[in-house]
């Protein structure tokens, strides 16, 4: 067996599942996805832990003549954590090949089986983690357009002062208008966050999310069924559920979603049908118990703000505190100086 080549994409192979379970873990709070990695990397590692000693005796980097070929290296363009995942998950695949015909070529037919039997659980974790970064809601505001409340400004003006402002994920939900209105409308804001890389939720349609090419899609309790969102939406888009109680909470984590909405956290007069404020002991309850990403919501205001950061919020929805503010980037910078002064603070 060629020891050094072996040890080289055995190395090669164990440190791409490095960076994916780093990702999971560090980036997205994945504990699944964290252990999904941990046990690949432990299975690939025992393995060829028989040969280790060998394979540890014939590296040698300072005479490896693919070492100034990579230092070479153009640029390769990467940038943000899909492209990061994708040239990683490559990097297992194909050093996972190489073993596997490696230990082929040398008669190890039993541990090449092994080998192929990772490289195809590569294939699958390269997929969920995938679909986990492209489906991960942006930390910090979460904007969502109210026209009633904007005082005057359509609901494509709000969308481009709160891009302009920073937000960096932004809802759709408007309850007034015709279908074919809103689709008008959601694709002009489409253009709108695309072009700015802010994420785009809209509210309660699957099929105008689709139609728009939106990130995904935030339905209610009464609206649709999660798992038919998810067929209709596919595996990468986001979901978000609203929820107002321990028991819908415990339900949305059997669920195939990214976020739940946890409120009215105050009241709130932005929605005709809303439920009573289901106040700040279940946003307690949603930060102890609940594994899923959450969004404060309902009634979240500049002077109230304080009481919500009390707990380990990431996401917060504001409407009318935003849309309808004269200037919306002056909110803004103030809502995130509170946010900031909190984190200092702990």
């Amino acid at each position: 067996m060629d020891y050094r080549k072996t040890d080289a994409n055995l190395n090669r192979a164990c440190e791409g599942v490095r960076v994916l379970e780093d990702t999971v873990r560090f980036d997205l709070n994945r504990e699944d996805l964290t252990r999904e990695c941990r046990s690949l990397r432990h299975d690939l590692r025992t393995l060829f832990a028989p040969r280790m000693a060998q394979l540890i005796a014939s590296r040698d980097s300072e005479t490896d003549v693919g070492v100034p070929v990579s230092r070479a290296a153009a640029d390769d363009g990467r940038c943000g954590l899909p492209s990061v995942i994708a040239a990683n998950s490559k990097r297992i695949q194909e050093a996972l090949r190489v073993l596997e015909e490696s230990l082929k070529g040398n008669g190890f037919y039993e541990e090449a089986k092994k080998a192929e039997a990772l490289r195809f659980r590569s294939y699958t974790l390269e997929k969920k983690v995938t679909a986990a970064v492209l489906r991960r809601l942006p930390e910090g505001l979460y904007g969502i357009t109210a026209e009633k409340f904007a005082n005057g400004k359509g609901n494509v003006r709000s969308v481009r002062e709160m891009v302009d402002a920073g937000i960096r994920v932004i809802q759709y939900r408007e309850k007034y208008r015709t279908m074919k209105e809103k689709a008008a409308e959601a694709k002009e804001i489409r253009k709108i966050t695309a072009d700015a890389g802010v994420v785009f939720i809209v509210n309660d349609h699957p099929d105008l999310a689709l139609l728009c090419e939106a990130d995904g899609v935030h339905i209610g309790q009464d609206d649709w069924n999660p798992a038919d969102v998810r067929r209709i939406m596919g595996d990468t888009a986001i979901i978000g559920l609203s929820t107002h109680n321990p028991d819908q909470a415990q339900a949305a984590m059997r669920c195939d979603i990214d976020y739940i909405g946890c409120g009215p956290i105050f009241q709130t007069f932005t929605k005709d049908d809303v439920c009573a404020p289901v106040g700040l002991d279940y946003l307690n309850y949603v930060s102890r118990n609940v594994t899923l990403p959450y969004v404060a919501i309902g009634g979240i205001k500049l002077n109230n703000i304080d009481e919500v950061l009390k707990y380990p919020v990431r996401h917060i929805a504001l409407v009318s505190e935003i849309v309808g503010a004269d200037d919306v980037k002056a909110m803004v910078g103030a809502l995130n100086e509170k946010i900031k002064q909190f984190g200092r603070n702990q």
